[in-house]
């Protein structure tokens, strides 16, 4: 296990540049496989999660290398090989296997689905799409049984029960080679849905209507990358480093961003009074004087990104008066607040509201990032603090962040990890 040390108080200044969206990479990774050729990814994060996912393909023979950010894959020589509990429970998204699989051969056997732990997240919605499109659909010994009919998988009207990011994905993903016409409804909006399927669009797939709540998908026969596919820019590392920058900047400029993806949350940074200058692909954040606190609540895309709500807690402390954060998507998301609190913070929570009050100087402390986005928290807040912050778990924040240390270090920081001895000799 690894621990990230920050020595706070020393304010950012420069610029960074975001990575390629991890909830993008998660998604085309698995993709690939569909491929009857190799495939090029550029614009790859350096994230543990691309790690991982490339070692499940190698238990299923499929060759992968990562240089720089560019990550080939050939899954010419795939085998349909069921995927172990151990590498799916570490990784949420390695259940978009699901879909490949199932899209691929007709079949998959998959270990029930771990990761972050912030509340249930239930697979039924992706359970009921694949048997729409005539899978039948087993729970065994916790792995996921999924077979299409002899004839193969015919596509299927499908309504979401809720809008699921994950579920739009694993029906796209299975039916992109389904017999016939697939529409899905109710269907989830994010960028990363787009980056999707013109990633299959490129390679031949026949979908239409990403961005909206209704797709639709003409099944193909074959899929072949003819060009490398760059992944879109990673909005919630943007919106974190933007939030980081508003809360212990002197000056920072922010590069890689797709400005409209982030829009909800760009407004509320705004409404705070953080002065931002914008230009075709990045953002100057200056130095914040008075912040007022703001309410905010989240929303599927293009709403508030609950993914950004611990992201920007700490520059809230800043503000005078009262804050509210509701997250309408994940309520139990609310790790970072107990490690907030030993930090000096003033939050409560009730009825599943986060409450802030303005800190005037919160303190370095020994904290735990339980989740991803509750670790990019309190870098910020150790960041913001006097004194030495220590973050435990962070191989969490290494999941989900890019060559984060280098990153913060080109801002000024002073940050380093270190193996945690501790933790090391209990286990």
């Amino acid at each position: 296990m690894k621990k990230m040390r920050i020595m706070g108080g020393k304010p950012l200044s420069g610029e960074v540049t975001i990575g390629g969206a991890k909830n993008s990479t998660v998604a085309l990774i698995p993709a690939a496989i569909l491929a009857d050729t190799p495939v090029t990814l550029d614009g790859v994060p350096d994230i543990k999660d691309v790690h991982n996912l490339m070692s499940i393909l190698k238990s299923m023979q499929v060759s992968s290398k990562f240089e720089g950010d560019v990550l080939t894959i050939d899954p010419t020589h795939i085998l349909p090989t069921p995927l172990p509990n151990g590498r799916i429970k570490s990784l949420r998204a390695s259940y978009y296997f699901m879909g490949a699989l199932l899209g691929k051969f007709g079949e998959a056997i998959v270990g029930l689905p771990g990761g972050d732990d912030i509340g249930p997240r239930p697979i039924d919605q992706h359970i009921k799409g694949f048997e729409a499109l005539g899978a039948q659909v087993t729970n065994e010994h916790g792995a996921m049984y999924i077979k299409a009919p002899d004839e193969g998988l015919h596509g299927a009207r499908i309504f979401l029960d809720m809008v699921s990011v994950g579920a739009t994905i694993n029906v796209i993903l299975a039916a992109v080679k389904a017999k016939g016409k697939t529409i899905i409804e109710n269907a989830a909006k994010e960028p990363e849905i787009i980056d999707l399927a013109t990633f299959l669009n490129n390679m031949g797939a026949n979908i239409r209507g990403v961005g909206t709540d209704t797709i639709r998908i003409e099944g193909v026969d074959h899929l072949a990358a003819h060009n490398s596919h760059t992944i879109i820019p990673d909005r919630i590392e943007a919106g974190t480093y933007l939030a980081m920058a508003a809360a212990a900047g002197d000056g920072v400029l922010v590069k890689n961003i797709i400005v409209e993806h982030l829009d909800a949350f760009l407004a509320k940074m705004e409404e705070m009074g953080v002065q931002l200058d914008y230009y075709e692909d990045s953002i100057f954040v200056h130095p914040t004087k008075s912040l007022k606190m703001v309410q905010i609540k989240t929303a599927p895309y293009p709403g508030f990104a609950t993914d950004l709500q611990q992201p920007i807690t700490p520059l809230m402390l800043k503000a005078k008066g009262e804050g509210l954060i509701v997250d309408t998507i994940y309520p139990k998301r609310v790790k970072h607040v107990p490690e907030l609190i030993r930090m000096g913070a003033d939050i409560t929570i009730e009825n599943d509201v986060i409450i802030l009050h303005h800190a005037d100087q919160l303190s370095g402390a020994e904290v735990s990032a339980d989740e991803i986005r509750a670790g990019a928290c309190l870098m910020t807040a150790g960041l913001m603090a006097k004194g030495v912050t220590t973050i435990y778990n962070v191989d969490n924040i290494l999941r989900g962040y890019d060559r984060v240390v280098s990153k913060l270090r080109g801002l000024g920081a002073q940050v380093e990890i270190i193996d945690d001895v501790k933790s090391a000799s209990a286990s």
